[in-house]
């Protein structure tokens, strides 16, 4: 952990070519690729049996069953996994900011290449723009802006040299579009050395507020988390809306980045905001709440687990520290 690793602009622009995902969230390794089979190892394959009823089209039959189960798998994989969907995909053109503060710029293009101009607003956005570290230390939620010509810009400041990942949640205004989160790769050049997850704790503490984290997030079904803001031990009674909603919260996974994007139940103003989550399988997310108090937006930051028999966020007293709050972007 305490090895520094260089990231070169070279090694970050072949990354952007060639969609490498930067897996250093605790730990930095080689990116192999996969062994592919020779033309010998293709002839011993054995061939599909063919049922007797089938009168030898059983193969066909089979290879259809199989492509539409890898469609299935597709279309039911969690946001912001992959670069292109449903005829979308995230064109970033700024894949290696440099750190601190830059000017990051990208577009959503169709299937045939063409910038995307035309959004449906969703939560007060055309667009919402996420930028997370691969360690999840950092994020931002950012509102980029739009060219006449579907160009998106907007400032960001990435404070450190590492792997990070952008994510664009949006739904197009062509008839008959879904909403979608695609995701791809940005990677900041220079030395650098993964930071470890936070520790799973119920309460964060940001710009003097403290959130309290109750409830659980579950695999494969829906559960409630509460989030409850607080300052100087007082609940916090008056937030204010902010995209639509006193709440915003977005849940990223630990190693892939597995993109969840919710939003509050009926509530508020505070000083509990409630959320309906679901998550795509067990393991370690970290959870990202957006509130808005006296003029200006705040991030609380925690670390939770789901399944495994585990509950989301400890009892209250068994944590030893509270995760670090973030400064909204």
């Amino acid at each position: 952990m305490n090895t520094g690793v260089k990231i070169t602009a070279f090694a970050a622009a072949l990354a952007a070519t060639f969609g490498t995902a930067y897996g250093v969230g605790k730990g930095v390794g080689p990116v192999e690729e996969p062994a592919k089979a020779g033309h010998g190892e293709h002839a011993a394959a054995p061939a599909p049996a063919e049922s007797p009823a089938a009168g030898g089209h059983a193969g066909h039959e089979e290879g259809a069953t199989a492509d539409a189960s890898t469609a299935d798998a597709a279309a039911n994989l969690p946001g912001g996994l992959q670069i292109s969907q449903d005829g979308y995909t995230l064109a970033l053109e700024t894949p290696t900011p440099a750190a601190g503060k830059s000017v990051l710029t990208f577009s959503i293009k169709d299937a045939a290449g063409r910038k995307v101009t035309a959004f449906t607003t969703e939560h007060g956005k055309e667009l919402h723009f996420i930028v997370a570290s691969r360690d999840l230390n950092t994020f931002r939620h950012l509102h980029p802006v739009k060219a006449a010509d579907g160009t998106w810009s907007v400032d960001a400041d990435l404070p450190v040299a590492g792997a990070y990942k952008a994510f664009a949640d949006f739904k197009p205004a062509a008839p008959g579009a879904k909403g979608v989160t695609l995701g791809a790769d940005l990677a900041v050049p220079g030395a650098y050395a993964p930071k470890p997850l936070p520790a799973v704790a119920p309460t964060a503490t940001v710009d003097g507020y403290q959130v309290r984290l109750g409830g659980t997030l579950d695999p494969g079904k829906a559960g409630e988390l509460r989030l409850t803001v607080a300052k100087a031990g007082k609940p916090v009674t008056d937030l204010e809306p902010y995209l639509g909603a006193y709440g915003h919260l977005v849940a990223l996974r630990d190693g892939d980045l597995a993109y969840l994007h919710v939003h509050p139940n009926e509530g508020g103003p505070g000083p509990d905001v409630s959320f309906t989550a679901t998550a795509p399988s067990a393991g370690t997310y970290r959870l990202f709440l957006d509130f808005q108090h006296q003029g200006k937006v705040r991030t609380a930051a925690f670390t939770v687990t789901a399944g495994g028999g585990k509950a989301a966020v400890p009892a209250a007293g068994e944590a030893t520290h509270g995760a670090a709050g973030h400064a909204h972007g």
